[in-house]
């Protein structure tokens, strides 16, 4: 049976690898585990910036300002009681 994971190199500034080396001792994790979710963190942060940017496209094309959201939401949820 093949490998689940795929190695891959990485360069570090020694600061940086040295921040990594304290938080492996103090959360008691590996260096691919502080790794693994510092990448997953960063990931899910761009695919949240790509919803808010097409959100903000969206709201350009039918004119809704970030004043009226608020007034948008209520009337929204008014319409649904």
């Amino acid at each position: 049976m093949g490998r689940t994971t795929k190695t891959i190199s990485l360069s570090l500034s020694p600061e940086m690898a040295e921040k990594i080396e304290k938080l492996m001792k103090k959360e008691g994790r590996t260096r691919s585990e502080l790794i693994r979710e510092a990448l997953r963190r960063y990931v899910e942060e761009q695919e949240w910036k790509e919803i808010y940017r097409y959100g903000e496209m969206k709201a350009r094309e039918k004119g809704v300002m970030e004043k009226d959201v608020d007034r948008i939401i209520h009337e929204y949820r008014e319409e649904k009681n």
